[in-house]
């Protein structure tokens, strides 16, 4: 490469030359023969107009230039090589950097906000910016819209890395003040009933297809349409609306809200969450100890308990217990 009609592979030959003010050790130094030694010191010469190295007796000495030029280009070539061999040393407390991370409210809710509570204790400088899941994850990952993208396997790109975080079930979730519902839910309440339901991205995609209810002879009326899963809960309230969401969320959703967990009456897939990113960040310290902290954080929560929470206090119904 040539830089102001200078060879810059010059200036390793130079620093040689200055340093051992002998051809015969540089071209050692730098293991090339001396012929290829005394070129580069003949180009040197014609570039800075400058003899650079002269001969006293048997030995070379620097001229007053190459006095001059000693000390700045070997301090170039230093710097040049640090940078070159440069690894950022990843301190958690010291990191400066935003993520933008793509997940739905369950995920947020599940995993997010206790992954960003720990944050503010081991890394305080990094911030962060939820963002929905507008698009499919390899989109928005080869876009570079986002950092990393929370979501359900099924629905993840096959062209970027992923990881499995956790699995869930889906459970019902009724009004304590529910009539039309017993101790358990059936078939032909579940069928019989109103139901809510949430759609997300600019498609409008289901949680749950609903092939899966058509091959039980259902076809769910839909009452309401949301655009995420928290808010399924709230619907319900004061209302004969029956909610089908994750069994995790749902259970933060009975601590709050007057509503009942009960078992399906039909078998429903799992959910299974993974987180996933774009291969080029794979390698990023950063990124790589972000995805460790939630990774940790997932494999540490409990399954999904054989009894459901007490209702809120605004309940006075006992609670439902898994019937499988």
């Amino acid at each position: 490469m040539r830089y102001k009609q200078l060879d810059l592979n010059l200036l390793v030959a130079l620093d040689a030359l200055l340093q051992e003010q002998n051809t015969t050790k540089a071209a050692l130094r730098l293991n090339i023969s001396q012929s290829t030694i005394s070129g580069m010191l003949g180009r040197l010469r014609t570039h800075y107009g400058d003899q650079l190295l002269v001969p006293v007796g048997r030995r070379m000495q620097c001229t007053p230039l190459a006095k001059e030029l000693a000390a700045p280009v070997h301090e170039l070539l230093r710097q040049i090589d640090n940078t070159i061999t440069f690894q950022h040393k990843f301190v958690p407390s010291d990191e400066q950097r935003n993520f933008r991370i793509a997940a739905s409210d369950y995920a947020i809710s599940l995993l997010l906000a206790p992954l960003i509570r720990r944050m503010r204790t081991l890394a305080p400088r990094i911030t962060f910016e939820l963002i929905p899941l507008f698009a499919s994850p390899g989109d928005i990952l080869k876009d570079g819209q986002t950092d990393l993208v929370i979501i359900q396997e099924e629905f993840a790109s096959e062209e970027q890395p992923q990881e499995h975080l956790l699995s869930d079930s889906y459970c019902c979730v009724i009004w304590t003040g529910n009539s039309n519902v017993g101790k358990s839910i059936d078939i032909q309440s579940f069928a019989a009933g109103d139901h809510v339901t949430p759609l997300f991205g600019l498609f409008r995609t289901g949680a749950l297809d609903e092939s899966i209810f058509h091959r039980y002879g259902i076809e769910r009326r839909l009452q309401v349409t949301t655009h995420d899963f928290a808010s399924m809960a709230q619907m319900v309230v004061e209302t004969d609306l029956i909610a089908t969401m994750p069994t995790r969320l749902a259970t933060t959703c009975a601590e709050r809200y007057a509503v009942r967990l009960m078992t399906p009456p039909m078998a429903l897939p799992a959910i299974r969450l993974c987180m996933q990113w774009h291969r080029h960040l794979t390698e990023d310290p950063c990124h790589g100890w972000l995805r460790d902290e939630l990774s940790a954080l997932a494999r540490m929560m409990p399954k999904p308990g054989m009894t459901w929470p007490s209702p809120s206090p605004a309940s006075t119904t006992a609670n439902a217990r898994i019937l499988d």
